[in-house]
């Protein structure tokens, strides 16, 4: 459980990143020259870890907040893979839903998110 625990520690942080629209701490917990594929209305959009921490860390009118629920962990030596269902909230309602995969790899024996996958809709049972 300790090591499920370290391995969603960096996506908490690039959450709390993302709620803060602070760029160096969206890239903190990620590996370098990783990326992102979000899936939309069966379209992929591919960006950099870069990228998405310039685009989301701009400072913005709105709170965002993204939180994950009841995360699949599974763990094999230095290699995690976390799928879990998720809910965005732009100043506090849901804006769209879906669900997370996150590749996670211990480097320096530290967990890092070496790519992200995520399915979004706005059609959310909570909304």
């Amino acid at each position: 459980m300790a090591e499920e625990q370290a391995v969603l520690a960096p996506i908490r942080a690039m959450f709390d990143g993302m709620s803060k629209r602070d760029a160096t701490a969206i890239k903190a917990p990620t590996l370098p020259g990783g990326a992102m594929v979000l899936m939309r209305d069966g379209k992929a959009t591919q960006m950099t870890f870069e990228s998405f921490a310039e685009r989301v860390g701009k400072p913005g009118t709105t709170a965002i907040e993204e939180r994950i629920h009841n995360p699949l962990v599974r763990i094999d030596n230095d290699l995690a893979v976390v799928w879990a269902p998720f809910e965005f909230l732009v100043d506090g309602k849901v804006d769209h839903c879906g669900t997370d995969l996150f590749d996670m790899v211990r480097v320096d024996g530290k967990w890092v998110i070496a790519s992200v996958a995520d399915t979004g809709t706005k059609a959310c049972a909570s909304r």
